[in-house]
């Protein structure tokens, strides 16, 4: 269980914040000068140096959305010139690909943060290339929606790049592509010139998932403890009743691949809080405000609760809870993750990511349960902390990633396994590395009282 340091605040990490961008931005240069078209998009690690990895190309906006956040955290123009010209150059594609569920993680990391720094007033101002990245918006999330499949209970999902029978726990996360699309007044447009809404697309998408890739602890199988996630929910496509989970990178759909879980953790934050600005009137057909408020926030607080119980003590989980090596090393949850054992490696990207999960859950829930805020808010911190600094934060120039002990496919035996080792540790992945720069940029902007960083538009801190 996560020992949450109550003493921690925003104010103590001006060093540590400091120290990550200026490690942040070799590896960026370094990247943009070796990963060049021809090579194809890195993915992760191997020996320090990232690689490519052929399976959907989900990685290219977080190659480009890493130079954009190191502008917007440094305001040095050069890391702004390489966001956004590759993304000019070539995140066209990414826009259209029908075949996967990433937009979010693709084209929110480009374009919606190029439209965010726009509107911030960050980069001069454009209304030509405004257009132009709204446009793009506009186009993943009526493309990310178009991948649909009804359930027998008259909801549905955004199915995965597995096919119309896959819910992916990922996309609630990849769910701002759509979010984003709706709010700038874009609707996808189907047979007989039919108005699909994407905003009831997004509703049922995050009710689905709620539902059945999230569980509660009400006995609904033998293995339903509150909190749990899994990270694939199977349906019948000739009926759309829900047939079974599964996993595709976990270990079991009976335990919880942590990256999922996180993956929720910060889906539903992000969700709660776009959802704070639409109108009533806009919710009322879909099921009301408080009806969709409660489910998301019921899935992001047992998530969390799951997070913060389930985890080691220094707060980076081990790659799923249900990993068979765990068994061989004792009380491991009551003590700091171990990058190095002999039996299951750590998962520091599923760290970066539920950080910020957390940490946006604690400030949503300060006003109406400001005890919960804080627990969820230091957890946060704690984890971070932990993240910032070494094994975990990769200070050598040598290597290309920025967060070590990452883990993207263990069952496929995709990670690097360093000789005389026999786990995989000490390698980088391009979600990882973003995620981390997204939550030092989160928490910089609140300690210097800047605008809060959202993906759907600039909005004042509170």
């Amino acid at each position: 269980m996560i020992e949450i340091n109550d003493s921690l605040t925003a104010e103590d990490f001006g060093g540590p914040l400091e120290r990550l961008w200026s490690v942040s931005a070799s590896k960026v240069l370094s990247i943009e000068e070796t990963c060049t078209p021809e090579f194809g998009t890195p993915v992760f690690t191997v020996d320090g140096r990232y690689v490519a990895q052929g399976w959907t190309e989900w990685t290219q906006g977080f190659q480009f959305g890493s130079a954009i956040l190191q502008f917007d955290a440094t305001d040095d123009r050069q890391f702004l010139t390489i966001g956004r010209d590759n993304t000019i150059a070539r995140m066209a594609s990414h826009v259209t690909h029908t075949g996967v569920h990433d937009h979010g993680f693709n084209n929110v990391s480009t374009y919606g943060n190029l439209r965010r720094l726009m509107l911030e007033g960050r980069i001069e101002p454009n209304e030509r290339e405004l257009d132009f990245y709204e446009l793009a918006l506009k186009s993943s999330g009526a493309i990310q929606a178009l991948r649909w499949s009804n359930t027998i209970d008259g909801d549905g999902y955004i199915y995965s790049f597995n096919g119309p029978h896959s819910l992916f726990s990922d996309t609630i996360r990849s769910l701002r592509a759509l979010a984003l699309a709706h709010s700038l007044g874009h609707r996808l447009m189907g047979e007989n010139d039919e108005p699909i809404c994407l905003l009831q697309r997004l509703v049922q998408h995050a009710r689905t998932t709620a539902q059945y890739n999230v569980y509660y602890g009400t006995d609904r199988d033998t293995y339903d403890l509150r909190g749990r996630v899994v990270h694939e929910s199977i349906f019948n496509t000739n009926d759309g009743r829900f047939r079974c989970p599964s996993t595709q990178q976990g270990y079991s759909p009976f335990s919880t691949w942590t990256r999922g879980l996180a993956w929720i953790m910060l889906g539903y934050a992000e969700q709660l809080e776009f959802l704070d600005t639409l109108a009533d009137s806009d919710l009322k057909p879909l099921g009301g405000r408080q009806a969709i408020r409660q489910f998301m926030l019921d899935a992001a607080k047992a998530s969390s609760d799951f997070y913060i119980t389930e985890t080691p003590a220094d707060g980076i989980p081990y790659w799923d809870t249900g990993a068979p090596g765990l068994a061989s090393m004792g009380d491991y949850k009551d003590r700091p993750a171990e990058p190095f054992n002999d039996f299951e490696p750590v998962d520091s990207s599923a760290a970066a990511i539920a950080s910020q999960g957390l940490l946006r859950l604690g400030r949503y829930l300060k006003p109406t349960d400001p005890a919960a805020a804080q627990n969820y808010w230091q957890a946060g911190l704690t984890v971070l902390r932990t993240l910032l600094d070494e094994p975990y934060l990769a200070i050598e120039e040598s290597h290309q990633g920025l967060l070590k002990h990452s883990i993207y496919h263990r069952p496929r035996g995709w990670d690097h396994i360093p000789a005389g080792s026999k786990i995989p540790f000490g390698e980088a992945c391009m979600w990882g590395d973003y995620h981390l720069r997204e939550a030092a940029l989160l928490l910089e902007r609140l300690i210097h009282d800047s605008p809060y960083y959202s993906f759907f538009a600039p909005i004042d801190a509170d």
